[in-house]
């Protein structure tokens, strides 16, 4: 099982979305995931326990050793395929 870690300013309102976009996506492609939601402020100090880092605000890369992909795709529709196709590639 792959583990997703989304990140958005308060860890609530938009990492909802993205989550559960991603969640899915995953199960219609047969992916098992686990996703969860942090604060962009706790990425660091939780980022080592995932395989995948999803952001849907400003994330400044911090000490983090793991893919990150913007997911601001996912909140405007814009580009939201290429998006969700560079998750999906970065956990199979």
């Amino acid at each position: 099982m792959k583990r997703v870690l989304v990140a958005c300013g308060n860890g609530i309102a938009t990492s909802t979305v993205v989550a559960s976009k991603i969640r899915e996506a995953c199960e219609d492609v047969g992916l098992d995931v686990s996703v969860n939601q942090c604060k962009l402020l706790e990425v660091e100090s939780k980022a080592s326990d995932y395989d995948l880092l999803v952001t849907s605000g400003m994330f400044t890369g911090g000490d983090v050793n793991i893919p990150v992909v913007s997911a601001i795709a996912l909140l405007t529709g814009v580009g939201e395929e290429e998006a969700m196709q560079e998750i999906l590639d970065h956990l199979k």
